[in-house]
């Protein structure tokens, strides 16, 4: 069984950076691809950014230039760096993997960024 946990979540400030960290157990072959989402009360979760099978990077205009998605495979690890935050950075954000045809969602992690 494949399972996600993230970490690193908390309260930052406006204009601050965090780092969120996803750690993936099971059995995986690689750490790609992998993504990270986002949740906040009202609205649906959106994709933040994601690392693709063959490493390529995407995100989500509101976050680029300001988050990096980035995996190291040995250490069975994604990261979220997150810099430049905003207060509608705020949101529980999950961390999803890809394994063997199925997807799997970590709990989340709430970030709240304050003005």
């Amino acid at each position: 069984q494949v399972q996600l946990v993230e970490s690193g979540g908390g309260l930052g400030q406006s204009g601050g950076s965090l780092r969120l960290s996803c750690v993936v157990s099971g059995s995986t072959f690689s750490i790609n691809p992998m993504g990270w989402y986002r949740q906040s009360p009202g609205k649906q979760r959106e994709l933040v950014a994601q690392i693709t099978s063959s490493g390529n990077t995407n995100y989500a205009d509101s976050v680029k230039g300001r988050f990096t998605i980035s995996g190291d495979n040995a250490k069975n690890t994604v990261y979220l760096q997150m810099n430049s935050l905003k207060p509608e950075d705020t949101a529980v954000y999950y961390c999803k993997k890809i394994a063997g045809g199925r997807l799997y969602w970590g709990q989340g992690t709430q970030v709240t960024v304050s003005s």
